[in-house]
């Protein structure tokens, strides 16, 4: 039984939700607009701002898809509403990161800077050299992007320097010590 795809979605005022042929969900509000093609097995009714996600029968596929086409509607309205916010932090003397135009620039510890297209749909603002908030309506999209900037540089794990999540904690590692003579 699927907990999560039983659970209905309300859809706020200030929001649109169209289900078109094909199971095309189109999502607008003050943020942007979002579509998404869901498999068609599946049945999304609107009723009176409540969506509710149905699946055909209790086969195993559908029962994975009927909760993730729950949570992906959901994302949308909320995408749609709030937004969604990926923060990155650099560590390391020397490294930082600027926005130049509608490009990303980092400049990690290699001999030449790294540069992001930033796509449309998100926003990418440097508050200080050392911070990175990546914004939009796309889930998915907002986490992807934060996925490709932070592995240009991951953490290592001796003196923790790279690119990390805001918050991650990351597992330090001693360094080698001289033998003792004795």
């Amino acid at each position: 039984m699927s907990r999560i795809g039983n659970k209905t979605i309300t859809i706020p005022a200030n929001v649109e939700l169209d289900v078109k042929a094909g199971n095309e969900v189109t999502v607008k509000g003050p943020k942007g607009t979002l579509s998404r093609h869901f498999r068609p097995e599946m049945s999304i009714e609107i009723d009176s701002g409540i969506v509710t996600v149905k699946r055909p029968d209790d086969s195993k596929l559908m029962k994975q898809i009927h909760g993730t086409t729950r949570s992906l509607i959901n994302n949308m309205i909320v995408g749609v509403t709030e937004g969604f916010t990926k923060e990155l932090e650099i560590v390391g003397i020397g490294y930082r990161a600027s926005m130049s135009g509608n490009k990303l620039v980092l400049n990690v510890g290699y001999s030449h800077p790294i540069e992001f297209e930033v796509v449309d749909g998100l926003e990418v603002e440097t508050p200080s050299a050392t911070a990175i908030k990546i914004t939009g309506a796309d889930k998915q999209q907002v986490g992807e992007f934060a996925a490709n900037v932070r592995a240009v540089r991951k953490p290592e794990p001796y003196l923790g320097k790279g690119i990390k999540y805001k918050g991650e904690h990351i597992a330090r590692k001693e360094g080698k010590t001289a033998a003792a003579k004795s």
